[in-house]
Parts: C-alpha cells; structure tokens; sequence
C-alpha cells in the first residue's frame, strides 16, 4: 500500500513541476500555412535561459515577412504551431540578461524596451521571450507606438545609406517602394538626415503625397518598368542618380539599375514585389561602372552585432531629436491580426501596422 501511495505521490510532483516549467500567453498562432491565425492560448516555456528577457508585450509591428511566413511564401519555414511577430515594444518582467558589455546600457525589470525578435519570434502575444542582444532601451521621449516603427526598416535604411552608399549631401537618390515601410523609411533618412535629394516610386499614386510629406522633392507612380528610367533621367537631366535604394526587385529592378549614374551605387535591401531581383552579370559591362550592395539587417546581426545594435540606438536617438519620424498607417487590435496581414496583398496602407495586444 504505501508502494502503490508513493508512485501517486510521484505522479502528482512530476505533473506539478510539469505544470510550473510552463505557462500560456494569448497569442495569435499559426497552425496551418495560408490559412488565419487563431487567437488562442499558447505554452512558452516558464524558466529563461541565460542572456534571456521575458517581454509583457505592448504593441507589435506587421512586416511583409510576418505575411510571407503565414503565406507559405518565404524562405522561413518554422514548425507548426508558430507566433510570428519579431518587432516588439513592451516592458521586462523576468531577466536572465547578463549584461556584460561595459560599453551597453543595463536592461532590469520594468524597463521599456523595443525588442527585434527575429531568431525567436512570437511578438503576436501578450507575452514573449527575447535574446538580450536584441533588446534596447526606449528613451522617455518616445512613445511605445513610435519605437516600434522605427527599428527594423530604419535601421537597414541607416546601414545602407550612411554607411554603405556613404549618401552625402546634395546627393540624387532613386527609392524604388518609396511609400512602403522600408522606403518610408529610406526616404526619411536620405532626405532629413544625409540632406540628399529623393526621387520617389511608387506602386499607386495615391501614395506620392506621403512620399513628397515626407522629405522627397519629387515622387510620381511607376506605370511601367520602362517609364521609371525614362522619369529619373528626365529629372536628372540625363545623367541618373547617385544612389539607387530598391526595395521592390522583380521586373522593377533592371529598369532601376539604369538610372543609376557613372560610380554610382545600387542598395538592394528588399523585394516587395515578392520576386528576387534578377541580373545577368554580363548587363553589368553594358550600364556605367557602378557598386552593387546587399543590406540585410540580420546578416550585421550575425556578422557584426555591434554595428547592428548601433545602428538601431542611432536611429531611436535620431528619432528623439526630431530629425526622422516613422510614418504609421493604421493600429488594429491583437484578434484583428489576420485583416492587418491582408494589408499586404491589397495595398491598403503604407508606412507601419501595429497590432496593440494589450489595452
């Protein structure tokens, strides 16, 4: 008899420890691709590893990646369930960070912080847990839905222009996407931090006024792939631009490597056509001597952690100064997630869409 007490006893210690070593959040879970996400609770794991934070989740931005991913259209193909969601603003409730770097600001509990979650994910959720080298500080200045605009695309527009075009003053620029939240972005930066001269793209021309509100001297719809070479050597009176920001790729792309000018420079940071650009390396000997550049974000994560963690202090300081400002298009609430993903197959907004999880 107390054999047979003492296996119950264990049974119920094991399900208890079982239950402690997990809790749930509710989140927006993807169970199948292409179809909608499911407001539901979802297990996360109760203890942090080292270096680990555990975020109460504020607002959350919808990128085109997060689309991508639920549409079985990216290259991510992560197991099912899945919360996607990686650009997180909230405030720390548990840390296991070790802060170590002398040269970074210490993160505690009840810090306000933006979070860019993308080896982790799970930001469509009331809670969530980050990796500390991911983490910063939000200045006082600067509200929850602000922060969370700024991060991913400004941050790839600053690495791409200041320090890989190394974009001056005075300088021509072609954004290509200009009013999506990538070329809002660039725009933003080439045109109130370099003082460069922006030439605007866009898809649709009711987006040309955001584009010219937000610092380009001349912003026009491209209504063919043809067109937009024409339109650029046309303003630049037939010598093209210094620097080409594309964010488009697809069919746009070659028309966008013929206006750059002699030495000039092509960022390739993004493809919202949802086609890979696509080059002949023998079309580079028949255009004018130009650098061709890939910027990603996550690669400077991975290869160089401090320019990618500068880099985003650098943009939420610019921010604070007043010198950019993040364009946001709509907030939806958390059980509104699926229709704020539409968004990006119908073009209905440009600029950020925040989801606010919690009221």
């Amino acid at each position: 008899m107390k054999y047979i007490t003492r296996i119950i006893h264990n049974i119920y210690v094991n399900n208890k420890m079982r239950n402690v070593r997990s809790k749930f959040t509710k989140a927006a879970v993807l169970k199948t691709v292409k179809e909608p996400l499911v407001l539901e609770d979802f297990k996360i794991a109760d203890k942090l590893k080292e270096g680990q934070l555990r975020i109460a989740v504020k607002y959350c931005a919808v990128n085109m990646s997060d689309a991508l991913i639920c549409s079985g259209l990216s290259e991510i193909k992560p197991l099912l369930p899945y919360v996607p969601g990686f650009e997180i603003v909230g405030e720390v409730i548990e840390s296991k960070a070790t802060n170590v770097d002398d040269e970074e600001e210490d993160i505690s509990v009840g810090d306000r912080v933006l979070v860019l979650n993308k080896e982790i994910m799970g930001g469509f959720a009331e809670e969530c847990i980050v990796d500390e080298k991911d983490v910063f500080g939000i200045p006082s200045e600067l509200s929850y839905e602000t922060a969370v605009s700024i991060g991913d695309s400004y941050a790839t527009a600053l690495i791409g222009l200041a320090r890989r075009a190394n974009l001056k003053k005075d300088n021509t620029i072609l954004v290509t996407a200009a009013a999506g939240g990538l070329g809002l972005a660039a725009v933003d930066i080439a045109a109130n931090m370099c003082k460069a001269k922006v030439i605007g793209a866009c898809r649709l021309e009711k987006n040309t006024s955001i584009v010219r509100d937000k610092g380009a001297f001349i912003s026009f719809e491209i209504k063919s792939p043809e067109s937009l070479c024409k339109r650029v050597l046309k303003e630049t009176d037939g010598k093209g631009v210094d620097v080409v920001f594309d964010a488009v790729g697809g069919e746009i792309f070659p028309s966008a490597l013929d206006c750059v000018g002699h030495e000039g420079k092509v960022i390739v940071a993004g493809f919202a056509s949802l086609q890979l650009p696509q080059l002949n390396i023998n079309e580079l000997l028949r255009r004018p001597s130009f650098s061709l550049i890939g910027v990603s974000l996550n690669n400077y994560r991975t290869h160089s952690v401090r320019i990618y963690r500068q880099s985003i202090k650098d943009v939420l300081t610019m921010c604070k100064m007043g010198v950019i400002t993040p364009n946001i298009s709509e907030t939806l609430k958390l059980d509104q997630v699926n229709e704020a993903l539409e968004h990006f197959s119908t073009d209905k907004s440009s600029g950020k869409i925040l989801l606010k999880i919690v009221d």
